[in-house]
C-alpha cells in the first residue's frame, strides 16, 4: 500500500488541526506563551492560517505555495512546542507528549518544503 503525497496528508493534518483550532480554542491557549500576549488571538489566528494552507494545498494551481506557507507556519509553531516543554517539567505525561510533538516538526516542515519546490 502506497501512502499519500505529502501535500495529501499535510493537507489532512494542517486542516483537521486549523478547524480544531477554531471550534475549540480554549484546547490550545495553555500552549501559547505568555510573553506572546493574548492566547486566544494567536490560537484563532493559526487555525485560520491552517485551513488557509491547507486549502491552498489541497489545489494543483496553488500546492507550491501551500507548501511555503505550510513550511512557514509550522515554523512558526516553534515557540508554543518549547514553552510546551517548559511548562512540562515535573509531569510526566505532558513532558511525553511535548517531547514528541518537537522532533515532529522537523519532518513535517521537510515535506512541506518538498511540496513548495515541486518534489
Amino acid at each position: 500500500m502506497r501512502l499519500p503525497a505529502p501535500a495529501t496528508w499535510l493537507a489532512a493534518a494542517l486542516g483537521g488541526s486549523g478547524v480544531l483550532h477554531l471550534v475549540r480554542p480554549r484546547t490550545y491557549e495553555w500552549l501559547v506563551p505568555p510573553e506572546l500576549g493574548d492566547a486566544r488571538a494567536w490560537v484563532l489566528g493559526s487555525g485560520v492560517a491552517e485551513v488557509a494552507a491547507a486549502a491552498l494545498l489541497s489545489a494543483p494551481p496553488t500546492r507550491r505555495a501551500g507548501g511555503w506557507a505550510a513550511a512557514g507556519l509550522l515554523a512558526s509553531f516553534l515557540p508554543a512546542h518549547l514553552h510546551h516543554v517548559r511548562i512540562a517539567r515535573g509531569n510526566p505525561a505532558l513532558l511525553a507528549a511535548a517531547t514528541v510533538r518537537l522532533p515532529l516538526q522537523g519532518p513535517m516542515i521537510a515535506a512541506a518544503l518538498r511540496v513548495a519546490r515541486g518534489r
